[in-house]
């Protein structure tokens, strides 16, 4: 009897470790690996869209001419060296996913709408600096090349990509949002800090028409119809049309509407009166943020990860 009981408790403990294994081994985290490692920096294809041309570029000549039109070249090294890690980033995320190659036959453009902006004649040896300073280095979440949005300035408060952009095609749990960053604002243009826009009557029937398919008549009112977190109008009701903010705002003008962290919203002799603060979307890197950042002697990586979270910065290539 007492051999049995001994053959009984045996075969329970075994069962037990075999299940504590199994468990410790279904809590262990997956590895994550980064995008494969290329054995040189990689050449690629450009289309140029103001002219029709269609060139081979080094990656790294290509990131140069970027960071050059998307940040004023004579900020600080450190701040333009976040931006090409972004940009560089960004490259390879939209190669992966082949959105140029479809329209042009190339990997990237010169269409903001399409790539990103590029201007090899603004390049100088602050641009060129940063970008030797961070040759290859990209970002990624769980092994994939981010979402590597920025802009201007937030405002001083992050946005998610929902909140912002009206992205909800794939999940972006690295954006960080909802944070509060002065940096964003401190020593920015008075026209970034607090700005007015009257949109044209006609031209908000006409942007309100295009993005919901209805139209709303002559413009009588307007009214903020709904707040992200952030604070970032997310509706906007045009009479009695509601319409998404952030794609009103593509549809009306981004360049007059500079954001759609608005604070107040009127009609005026027939306009469309708008005030609020900050340039963009306010998703992810906040370029303002990172110069004020940089002067203090921040890092492009740290900058980088100030906006976003769970994040890997790696090397591509050496």
């Amino acid at each position: 009897m007492r051999n049995r009981c001994l053959s009984i408790f045996t075969v329970l403990l075994i069962v037990l470790l075999v299940l504590a294994g199994c468990a410790q081994k279904s809590t262990k985290k997956p590895e994550t690996t980064g995008p494969k490692q290329l054995k040189s920096e990689p050449t690629i294809s450009l289309y140029d869209n103001k002219t029709g041309e269609k060139k081979q570029v080094k990656l790294e000549e290509y990131i140069t001419g970027v960071v050059a039109a998307e940040m004023e070249p004579s900020w600080p090294v450190n701040a333009l060296a976040a931006q090409a890690i972004l940009a560089r980033t960004f490259t390879m995320e939209n190669i992966e996913s082949g959105r140029v190659k479809e329209l042009h036959g190339t990997d990237v453009s010169t269409s903001v709408e399409e790539s990103q902006a590029y201007d090899p004649s603004r390049i100088n040896d602050h641009v060129r600096q940063a970008v030797q300073k961070t040759r290859g280095e990209v970002i990624t979440h769980n092994g994939a090349y981010i979402k590597a949005w920025f802009s201007a300035s937030n405002g001083g408060k992050t946005a998610s990509a929902a909140e912002g952009l009206s992205y909800t095609k794939t999940p972006t749990p690295y954006i960080k949002d909802n944070i509060n960053d002065p940096m964003s604002v401190q020593n920015t243009l008075p026209e970034i800090q607090k700005w007015t826009a009257e949109i044209p009557g006609s031209k908000v029937q006409e942007a309100v028409r295009s993005v919901s398919g209805k139209d709303p008549g002559p413009l009588t009112s307007a009214a903020i119809a709904e707040k992200g977190p952030s604070g970032r109008t997310v509706q906007l009701k045009i009479n009695n049309v509601t319409v998404g903010g952030p794609a009103f705002r593509l549809a009306a003008g981004s360049t007059e509407i500079r954001s759609m962290y608005l604070t107040d919203v009127t009609v005026s002799n027939g306009n469309l009166v708008l005030t609020g603060q900050g340039y963009g979307h306010g998703v992810g890197m906040s370029q303002w943020g990172a110069k004020n950042m940089a002067e203090k002697g921040t890092s492009p990586e740290d900058i980088i990860k100030f906006y976003f979270k769970d994040v890997e910065i790696g090397r591509l290539y050496k």
